[in-house]
């Protein structure tokens, strides 16, 4: 009798301290995502793997002008918000003619009206603009394209070509293609 007191009083304990309030945080304004190449890589159901991964957070533009004005023209961005863009090389590549190995690395851009120079970095796991010219491993010019609807979320994503894809990064009414070489 005594043992079943012991655990039903066990119990009770067990169940009020389960039951204290958690505090989590709001959700973010700019939440997470992750683009793939091949795009829809993570939910075949064969043996395939990526290629390539970018993850990135999406801001908002909330009826804000975004190139030029939220996004200054000629200002290192880190394309994307809160933590800088990663980008995740699963095998080795050609980028503006430069072979980079396989590995992980960050992703900027500085923005410009016709031409955004893209650089991918050797730093990562940087919040917000924590960025070391130093540490660059390739820039790029690509030039800026329009579009002739609204992206309202920044969004990230890759279009196949022959010897391997183009990552597309698009956002209010702007759009660039970088070429990637997949060896």
């Amino acid at each position: 009798m005594k043992k079943i007191l012991f655990l039903a009083l066990l119990a009770l304990f067990a169940g009020k301290t389960m039951a204290q309030d958690v505090k989590f945080p709001a959700v973010d304004s700019s939440p997470a995502d992750i683009a793939y190449f091949p795009v829809n890589v993570a939910k075949a159901k064969d043996n395939s793997s990526p290629l390539i991964k970018v993850v990135y957070s999406r801001p908002s533009k909330k009826g804000r002008e975004i190139f030029g004005i939220l996004e200054q023209f000629g200002k290192v961005w880190r394309a994307g918000a809160n933590e800088a863009t990663e980008i995740k090389l699963y095998r080795p590549v050609i980028i503006g003619g430069k072979r980079i190995k396989a590995g992980s690395y960050s992703l900027f851009a500085i923005p410009n009206k016709e031409i955004w120079t893209i650089i991918i970095n050797k730093q990562t796991d940087k919040w917000g603009l924590i960025y070391n010219h130093e540490k660059d491993i390739v820039r790029v010019d690509v030039p800026v394209k329009a579009l002739t609807n609204t992206v309202e979320s920044l969004c990230i994503t890759f279009s196949q070509q022959d010897k391997g894809a183009n990552l597309i990064i698009a956002w209010d009414k702007t759009y660039i293609e970088l070429p990637i070489e997949i060896k």
